[in-house]
């Protein structure tokens, strides 16, 4: 006679457990989290004491400055206003620009996320894309923001520019971080090979 299988298995023998779901891209191992905590510090610890103070001068002038000069002409240009070296100078009160406003910090704290993240090289490297793209925008918001609060209100300026415009910009990077990794790992299943066959 022949031997009855129940549906769930043989007889006397233990179902084997499911097998939970790989975390595939958007997973984040403990020893991945310690390696992007080591690597933002090394980081930021090479930025501060190899790249030279011309550097330094140079993306603030250049890349934070001379940006947002441009878009104070275009959004409001009764105020006349221009970059002059590390500050924006206008009528009625300008802003100086100093190390630390640049976004350097948040750039790194970006590219150690995505250097340390479970993904192929393309999803990578298209993160660290639209991520920098992300947090040049950010910071060109925070200096247009505390251009104006320094003009209008001085204790906003404060507040803004010490404590909620630094978490606001974390919050968001790390909102990117996470709708990104959630976008390659749905994207992973649809680049298998379509006549694989199923397990």
């Amino acid at each position: 006679m022949p031997a009855v299988r129940e549906l769930a298995g043989e007889p006397g023998k233990p179902d084997e457990p499911s097998k939970p779901d790989s975390p595939g891209a958007a997973s984040f191992s403990a020893l991945r989290i310690v390696a992007f905590l080591a690597l933002f510090m090394l980081l930021s610890m090479a930025w501060a004491s190899l790249a030279g103070p011309a550097l330094h001068q140079w993306v603030i002038e250049h890349m934070t400055v001379a940006p947002a000069a441009q878009l104070l002409g275009w959004l409001d240009p009764q105020l006349g206003v221009s970059a002059q070296g590390n500050r924006l100078q206008a009528e009625g009160g300008g802003l100086r620009v100093s190390g630390g406003c640049e976004g350097v910090d948040m750039a790194l704290l970006l590219i150690s996320g995505a250097l340390c993240a479970a993904v192929g090289w393309r999803a990578r490297m298209l993160g660290l894309v639209l991520g920098s793209a992300l947090v040049f925008a950010l910071n060109q918001a925070r200096i247009l923001g505390l251009f104006y609060a320094f003009r209008h209100n001085r204790e906003l300026f404060d507040l803004l520019h010490t404590v909620l415009m630094p978490l606001a910009m974390v919050l968001v990077i790390g909102g990117f971080f996470i709708v990104w990794l959630g976008a390659v790992s749905r994207a992973a299943p649809s680049r298998a090979p379509a006549n694989a066959k199923p397990a």
